[in-house]
């Protein structure tokens, strides 16, 4: 049986949201293991100097046995 967890991550950029899903997905591969999807929950562009490309995602992994 396979059983799986899914948590929510907020990465901002200043570059874009690619980059800040980019950089968000990498960190979260870093400490969790067997990331299986990543889904984008919300866009957000906070402004100021420089504006901050905010992403809300929820990646899920499986759980180990």
């Amino acid at each position: 049986m396979t059983v799986a967890r899914s948590t929510e991550l907020i990465a901002m950029s200043s570059s874009g949201f690619d980059d800040a899903i980019t950089q968000g997905l990498a960190r979260a591969k870093k400490t969790l293991r067997n990331v299986k999807s990543c889904w984008i929950k919300d866009q957000e562009l906070v402004v100021g100097d420089p504006d901050q490309y905010k992403v809300t995602m929820k990646v899920t992994f499986v759980l180990d046995d």
